[in-house]
């Protein structure tokens, strides 16, 4: 059983297939047109951008393939026009794929990066717009932050954060990695600048297929990093930044064969069964003494809840789990266990962790 798709997730058949049939197509080498090879990085790829644009909410131009969210984020820590002293705000709960470009760009040019510090549980969505709010300076350039964090997968008020930061004249990035699949998704109505994904996580895309959304006013305002013909060629918009030379086109398959599957079941019937199992397995664990580091406002969780559970050790239970009743979860020191509840799991596959747990904490004593 498995039950962290907050790392990875596992493809599907549909998807498993589209991936065969791209690599069997593709390495025929028998396109019409002699020039024609399946190199990723030199193509516009429309028939790839055009779904998940219309699945994401955004337009062809305003959306570039990469090859996950911490490209992505490399894309935007590295391409904004930043100097010394300039401030990136973020809070305590990024994934280092986000958290680490700002970072490196401190180290070497100077720009600072502050954190704000959430708090486990995050009680409600005014609680988190005061602090962000608190934290903007004078100095502030870049607001970034998880639509939904990796630390505890509470979900952050991104619509009203974007709209905060546009009112103060900051660009607005969003990391977005665990969004795509989990909830439903319209980039243009968050009115974010910048959002980043990867949709291997929970729309169960293949690995190694991820985006870059950036507004089409603020294009023209980010340099690209990977750099090979297009670069400099404004009339590509998004584009340019997924010329990174040749990679891999069976993905594309793959992740457009994912969005078709989800559309097919419907979003919006996967994230209300993703909330139902989230709420059930948080709830059985506060039975159990857990403690809750996913927000008690429902509007602020969706399929993922983190709960504290000392003295358990999170790399014992989870070397447990996965030896004794290959169950897998995932979590972090010392105590946190991470659970994440994917649609395709059933009552009683919940029903099975929780037994499982109950057997764990009765040998420990």
């Amino acid at each position: 059983m498995y039950l962290n798709n907050g790392t990875v997730g596992s493809s599907p058949a549909p998807v498993l297939r589209a991936i065969f049939d791209g690599y069997n197509e593709t390495e025929k080498m028998a396109q019409s047109d002699p020039e024609d090879y399946p190199i990723w990085g030199y193509g516009a790829w429309n028939e790839f951008r055009d779904p998940l644009a219309a699945f994401v909410g955004c337009t062809r131009d305003e959306i570039a393939l990469v090859r996950n969210a911490t490209e992505a984020n490399s894309y935007i820590a590295n391409g904004l026009d930043l100097k010394a002293g300039d401030e990136v705000l973020m809070t305590d709960q990024e994934h280092p794929g986000g958290e680490h470009p700002f970072n490196l760009r401190a180290k070497r040019y100077g720009i600072v990066v502050k954190k704000v510090t959430l708090p486990k549980p995050v009680p409600n969505a005014a609680a988190v717009l005061n602090l962000i709010n608190d934290a903007i300076t004078p100095r502030t350039r870049v607001l970034f932050f998880s639509h939904i964090t990796t630390v505890t997968g509470v979900v952050l008020p991104a619509k009203e954060l974007c709209a905060l930061a546009r009112s103060k004249g900051i660009l607005s990035a969003v990391d977005g990695a665990h969004v795509v699949g989990m909830m439903a998704l319209n980039v243009h109505d968050l009115g974010c600048d910048m959002y980043s994904s990867s949709p291997h996580k929970w729309l169960q895309a293949p690995k190694g297929s991820g985006f870059l959304y950036v507004r089409d006013e603020v294009i023209d305002r980010l340099w690209n990093t990977i750099v090979t013909a297009g670069w400099d060629e404004p009339k590509l918009r998004a584009e340019r930044f997924q010329r990174i030379g040749s990679s891999n086109v069976p993905s594309l398959w793959g992740m457009r064969a994912a969005v078709k599957l989800a559309n097919d079941i419907g979003l919006e019937r996967i994230e209300r069964r993703h909330r139902k199992m989230a709420d059930y397995i948080l709830g059985e664990m506060m039975k159990r003494g857990a403690e809750s580091w996913t927000s008690p406002d429902a509007a602020l969780r969706c399929a993922i809840a983190s709960v504290n559970v000392p003295p358990i050790q999170i790399m014992e239970i989870e070397t447990w789990m996965w030896q004794n009743k290959k169950i897998r979860i995932r979590g972090g020191g010392p105590s946190k266990i991470r659970l994440s509840t994917p649609y395709y799991l059933l009552r009683k596959d919940v029903d099975r962790y929780l037994a499982a747990y109950d057997e764990y904490r009765t040998k420990k004593g």
